[in-house]
């Protein structure tokens, strides 16, 4: 970021090895609810205009619910898109460095300067430099068609969000539909298989050599991960991949996923930090995520999330920024209390 001109303001405030231990950041919007997590300070400080930019990290769900709940734009890309060397893993096969701001050419600006296909991150690939910025400078050329897919986890949103989001498919016509993606299902086993296995093993011999120094609810995380055989682990990896098979073969006809990028808006009070459920699957699958803050309940942001291709980060990019642009006009119809 240096060598590309950046000017380094601080380190913002995570959560306890980025995991579910709130620390002490507030929501920006609110200061009694939840700002997210685990790259709370990151979204709070571009939210309250303290930044222009700022870096996170996605393991679950901790670049994508923290844009929702602060209102801002969080781009969680492709695994693999920017090196993780330097950052101190606990799933090496979910870890994605992730980036805010507070429109789609800043987030294609910091990721560019941030992505390069380092050789000593074994999920790092070759690609052009600067490839988002360029394809961001074009227009799409043609009228994106988004799939609108409530996911297996749609029991689990609040329902304002529902309401909201119905809003705002009906909104757009005929630019979405929606779909159904079954394999997603195999989520409900594959991700905490994936997820928590990986913390035991990298944060294991953390707990094994400073139990008083883990905070109980991250201790009993690795001791349930702990649990999964070697069977579920190979089984669940496979499962990623049925999944992720049945979800391009979805954007072959469609430019992006529509979908929530949380259960509802920040939740009141500081001890929890959110559901990551309609992110983690995203992140298990390894495909590229964005943000957009287009959505208000009750003078709270709500984060519409659209989910692209492995490695076709830029068409999401592109996308996102069609999108903000055709819902840009008419804001007020998406704020009025307790409505989209």
């Amino acid at each position: 970021l240096k060598a590309a001109g950046a000017v380094i303001m601080g380190k913002t405030v995570t959560t306890e090895l980025a995991t579910l231990v709130p620390n002490k950041t507030r929501n920006p919007h609110n200061p009694a609810h939840t700002p997210g997590g685990s790259s709370s300070g990151s979204a709070a400080a571009v939210a309250d205009r303290m930044i222009p930019l700022a870096l996170g990290t996605q393991t679950g769900g901790s670049v994508i619910r923290p844009a929702s709940f602060c209102g801002i734009l969080g781009f969680k890309p492709t695994l693999g898109f920017i090196s993780r060397r330097g950052v101190t893993m606990q799933s090496h096969t979910l870890d994605t460095v992730g980036v805010y701001g507070r429109s789609v050419e800043d987030l294609g600006l910091i990721a560019d300067a941030l992505s390069a296909h380092d050789p000593d991150d074994d999920v790092s690939y070759p690609r052009p430099r600067a490839l988002l910025s360029k394809v961001l400078a074009e227009e799409p050329p043609v009228a994106p068609l988004l799939a609108f897919c409530k996911t297996h986890v749609w029991d689990e949103a609040e329902a304002v969000t529902k309401e909201a989001f119905a809003e705002l498919v009906a909104e757009l016509g005929d630019r979405v539909q929606e779909v159904e993606i079954p394999t997603l299902e195999l989520a409900r086993k594959a991700q905490p298989a994936v997820m928590g296995s990986e913390n035991a093993a990298y944060y294991g011999p953390l707990l094994d050599r400073h139990p008083e120094g883990v905070a109980p609810a991250l201790a009993d995380r690795i001791r349930v991960g702990r649990r999964h055989s070697g069977e579920e682990y190979i089984r669940a990896l496979k499962d990623r991949e049925t999944m992720y098979a049945s979800v391009e073969r979805t954007l072959l006809d469609y430019a992006a996923i529509l979908t929530p990028a949380s259960c509802g808006p920040a939740p009141k009070g500081l001890g929890s930090t959110g559901n990551s459920i309609f992110n983690s699957t995203w992140t298990l699958l390894g495909v590229p995520c964005v943000s957009l803050p287009l959505l208000d309940v009750d003078g709270l942001p709500l984060g519409v999330q659209l989910v692209g291709r492995r490695r076709d980060d830029a068409r999401l990019l592109r996308t996102a920024r069609w999108l903000a642009r055709v819902l840009a006009p008419k804001p007020a119809a998406r704020k009025r209390k307790g409505k989209a």
